[in-house]
């Protein structure tokens, strides 16, 4: 019997998504267009964190967002109402974006006279870190609620990510949270991940946070 030949389409997939990431990074650096992949659960905090991030870099940079969800347009609506430029993204029921779903969106955002550009991924801490989007850097969310313990159960978004803001640290007193486990959990995940503990309802640590954001993006422009 000749032998059948099999073909590991998952691997195959992932492998032409990342050429194709690595050639939107490319197309972006020529145009000095830092994009910035967002991702967490549902309710964790993206749409008032994205707010006060815009608010304290609007005077120093251009700024435009894409708000993805499988259906309805309400965090792009709250966006527009606030001035920033918005477009939304409606995924047909996939629960993440791949690189060429991010790249459909940033030429209808028109990124040409933009220094950040901000994906709004799709609610969820699994398939989203499956994808590189193209992104210059990967950040995730995790709210106070969720519980210390979420890199142990997802230990991927954790490995891809260059950031973890833990927001809602004004509720503190009011769960079970340790940070210094999610700390110690999370490194060891990725001895890399920079930690800002945030609340994105009060602004606490969010200076923090924009500080090394609006860095980032002028070190991407100086390479």
């Amino acid at each position: 019997m000749d032998q059948v030949k099999v073909i590991k389409i998952k691997e195959s997939v992932f492998a032409d998504n990342d050429v194709q990431a690595d050639r939107l990074r490319q197309e972006l650096k020529k145009e000095n267009t830092f994009l910035l992949n967002l991702m967490s659960s549902p309710g964790s905090g993206k749409t008032t964190t994205l707010l006060r991030t815009v608010e304290k870099l609007k005077d120093r940079l251009k700024i435009g967002i894409m708000e993805a969800d499988i259906d309805s347009a309400v965090d792009a609506e709250i966006m527009a109402k606030k001035g920033v430029k918005t477009i939304q993204l409606h995924t047909g029921g996939m629960c993440h974006l791949d690189a060429g779903m991010t790249e459909q969106g940033l030429k209808e955002l028109e990124t040409g006279d933009l220094d950040l550009a901000i994906l709004e991924n799709v609610g969820n801490l699994v398939c989203p870190a499956e994808f590189d989007t193209g992104a210059v850097k990967n950040v995730m969310i995790l709210s106070v609620p969720e519980g210390h313990d979420k890199p142990l159960k997802y230990p991927l978004i954790f490995q891809v990510c260059d950031v973890l803001l833990v927001n809602k640290i004004d509720v503190l007193d009011y769960f079970d949270f340790d940070m210094a486990k999610l700390k110690e959990y999370a490194w060891m995940r990725n001895p890399e991940l920079k930690i800002f503990p945030i609340s994105a309802r009060t602004g606490e640590g969010i200076e923090a946070w924009t500080a090394w954001l609006y860095e980032a993006v002028l070190e991407w422009n100086r390479k």
